[in-house]
């Protein structure tokens, strides 16, 4: 009897997801908060250093520093800017959307030291003798743009004016600096340049008796009345009481953001819907509930990131696109598990409560995995790859939600309404390929596509083949080493974009010109982007510099980014220490699920994974940067994930016996596990490998490597799940059974929610 109320509840639901979409996601799209490689901006980091010898920097001097930094942002008018105190004395700056750079970064960096000085470059006042906030930008009688201070003590100024006025020309001038750097700096130098770095120097007749300063001269122009205003406004903010040592930044045009996320949202959505089309192929009823439940998970994650006030960056994009694969994973291993119980006789109703049951777990195991993975990313990934790692748990938290609970509950609706009664095709089962219940067929006994290949009787091949691979990975690192990025080797990157055709010695002369020597220049295939590595950190003027003139010649800002030594050095120390704590957090969790075996073995794999990675990165010269971090841990969840799934399988089948006797009956585990398990893996990583394929060809040319790396690593993972884990384990075990005397008991606990194998 077929029952309708199903069927409406059914259409209900996905009519109500439907419209609550429709209406919202537009909203929800728009309210976004945009990184600086999707928008534009800079981000800088300072370490905070004494301001003088002696001096000792705790958190609240880097606290006042802070807030001394966020109330000068506040001048700029940049919407929601990021101001974060970090460990070791540092403070992260991130100015999303801002339109001048430079403007904001000497903002933010200088020190705001005012000092009133002679010709001789002795203080006369400092900003100490200031009121506070008694800065003002004002307007001359000519209407030319100057400065007003307010002084504490007029018979002070009185006093200095009267001291400088005594003296004969040229020596009656007032000098006033920001910044006077002892040593270096010079009043008689700077007069000889055509843009010194003192703000004024004025002659002095006679003695000033008043507390009001009128600083004029030099702030001619749209770009004086600025420097006016920013002048005013460091004073009345306050002077650092620290130094600021710039140790990284980042800076991206606006057109380089808006061009990437353009790219890669196109490039994303074409992936996700080749997605969409291979799961509506392949699994037919359930595969539309995939693409049901698939949308909702993709709607749900941006809610839930704009909930928690992320900022999605081009490696989020990424990270949300991948999270598709992760729920089509949940989704396929319940789905190929319903196919298989149908298979050996048992009702679509029979085979539906069986499947998803049997799944459930190993979803978990699956899932908590590749979490491991995420979290360690999170815990010690900075900026764009904590972003990366946010958007990732994220996705894995959502995608296990809307693939267990609402695909359990769509496909539930339509099992219960009997409409699905002896219609197999809908989910993917020939007539042929069915068996009657009656047989006593049980899914071990079912033939699979890959039932004529014997993966233990070819172990050693595949063993020989990785170890070639390693052992030639090593030869040519040893060779070649890699190709690092100023990420992990210090110096300044320089991106540079045209709408015409890019050529090398333009780059070189214009290197030349600006005085920046070793600068190695990278032409992108189509010619239209530039990337150059220089050796130096360059400094803010210089960079200033390197801006200006990209610009002018090809139209576009160049991004420009600068690391440290001191950060090369961390990044380095912490890429080791997260694949070491993702490597014992697996095995730690894989042992209490499964055994230390099948643990050991499995990291073993995703070690190998990692290595062809590396690997494959020195023979292609790809330049390793700080997001080939992130993929490499990626890759380590997918793997894991994989190599998870298929011991799973394992795990079951061993339940089947009761005593293993000969290593054969191991060998026949193995065979088993693998072919049963092979499909699933296939698919899987197919439907990842459309949406990474299309961020290689079509994203943003700033992910090109992070694509590249998770399309190895995809490839990798599957070969090591399926020729390297479970022939692995299949070893240890022999092991086993040999100092066992040829025998090993295998017998279940008697609870059937968590079963447990103990040998």
């Amino acid at each position: 009897m077929k029952k309708r109320s199903f069927i409406i509840s059914f259409m209900l639901i996905v009519l109500l997801l439907a419209s609550l979409m429709g209406v919202t996601t537009k909203d929800i799209v728009n309210k976004v908060n945009l990184g600086l490689d999707l928008q534009g901006g800079f981000e800088v980091l300072y370490q905070v250093e004494p301001l003088e010898k002696g001096d000792k920097i705790d958190d609240t001097a880097v606290k006042s520093a802070a807030k001394t930094l966020e109330s000068r942002v506040n001048v700029l008018g940049v919407s929601e800017p990021v101001i974060q105190v970090e460990e070791g004395n540092r403070i992260r700056v991130q100015l999303a959307g801002v339109e001048d750079q430079n403007e904001a970064r000497e903002l933010l960096s200088t020190q705001a030291h005012l000092t009133i000085r002679d010709v001789n470059d002795k203080a006369l006042l400092t900003g100490k003798d200031l009121v506070e906030g008694g800065a003002s930008q004002s307007f001359d009688e000519n209407g030319n743009p100057m400065v007003s201070l307010k002084l504490k003590d007029s018979n002070k100024f009185g006093e200095v004016t009267k001291e400088i006025s005594d003296k004969t020309p040229p020596e009656n001038m007032m000098v006033i600096w920001m910044d006077f750097k002892e040593g270096e700096d010079s009043f008689m130098e700077e007069s000889q340049k055509e843009d010194p770095k003192y703000v004024s120097a004025a002659n002095v007749s006679e003695p000033i008796q008043s507390s009001d300063v009128m600083i004029s001269g030099g702030f001619e122009g749209e770009e004086g009345l600025m420097r006016a205003k920013n002048i005013a406004a460091l004073l009345n903010s306050g002077s650092l009481p620290v130094e600021l040592d710039e140790i990284y930044s980042t800076s991206v045009g606006a057109q380089f953001g808006e061009q990437a996320l353009e790219k890669t949202v196109i490039a994303g959505a074409l992936g996700v819907l080749a997605v969409f089309i291979f799961m509506l192929i392949f699994y037919r009823i359930p595969g539309l509930i995939a693409v049901i439940t698939l949308s909702t998970y993709i709607y749900l994650t941006l809610v839930a990131f704009n909930l928690i006030g992320g900022v999605l960056t081009l490696p989020g994009i990424a990270a949300l696109i991948l999270g598709v694969g992760m729920a089509v994973d949940a989704n396929i291993i319940m789905y190929e598990r319903i196919k298989d119980e149908i298979r050996i006789g048992r009702s679509v109703k029979q085979a539906y409560k069986k499947g998803s049951a049997q799944s459930l777990w190993t979803i978990v195991d699956a899932n908590i995995t590749t979490i491991i993975a995420a979290l360690v990313l999170f815990f010690f990934g900075t900026s764009s790859v904590k972003g990366f790692a946010t958007m990732l748990l994220i996705s894995i938290l959502l995608s296990f939600v809307t693939s267990v609970f609402l695909t359990r509950l769509l496909l539930s609706l339509l099992v219960k309404s009997n409409y699905l009664n002896k219609k197999f095709r809908f989910f993917g089962v020939r007539p042929s390929m069915r068996h009657e219940l009656s047989e006593g067929k049980v899914i071990h006994d079912l033939t699979t596509a890959w039932d004529r290949y014997d993966f233990v009787k070819h172990m050693k091949k595949f063993f020989t083949l990785s170890g070639l691979i390693i052992l030639a990975g090593l030869i040519i690192l040893t060779v070649f080493k890699l190709n690092l990025g100023i990420d992990f080797t210090s110096g300044t990157r320089i991106d540079v974009a045209s709408d015409e055709t890019i050529k090398t010695e333009h780059i070189e002369k214009s290197l030349n010109d600006l005085k920046i020597d070793d600068g190695d220049v990278t032409l992108s295939q189509d010619k239209t982007r530039a990337t150059i590595q220089v050796k130096d950190d360059l400094d803010q003027e210089k960079i200033s510099e390197v801006k200006d003139k990209f610009n002018k010649a090809y139209g576009q800002e160049p991004n420009v980014s600068t690391v440290s030594p001191v950060i090369g050095k961390e990044l380095v120390k912490n890429a080791i220490l997260s694949l070491l704590i993702a490597s014992i957090g697996i095995i730690i969790y894989a042992t209490i699920r499964f055994e230390w075996r099948m643990a050991l073995s499995s990291v073993i794999a995703l070690l190998h994974d990692a290595f062809i990675i590396i690997a494959m990165f020195s023979i292609l010269r790809l330049e390793v940067d700080i997001t080939f971090i992130a993929a490499v841990l990626t890759i380590i969840g997918y793997s894991i994930n994989d190599t998870i799934v298929t011991f799973d399988r394992v795990r079951e089948n061993l339940r089947k016996f009761k005593v293993i006797k000969s290593s054969e009956e191991i060998d026949l585990i193995v065979n088993r596990s693998l072919r049963q398990t092979l499909t699933r893996s296939i698919n899987t990583v197919v439907t990842v490998i459309f949406v990474v394929v299309l961020l290689v060809f079509f994203g943003a040319d700033s992910i090109f490597n992070f694509s590249v790396a998770l399309f190895i690593g995809l490839i990798s993972g599957v070969y090591s799940s399926v020729f390297i884990a479970v022939q692995l384990w299949a070893l240890l075990k022999k092991q086993q059974l040999k100092k066992s005397e040829g025998q090993l008991v295998v017998y279940e606990e008697k609870s059937k929610d968590d079963e447990k194998i103990l040998v």
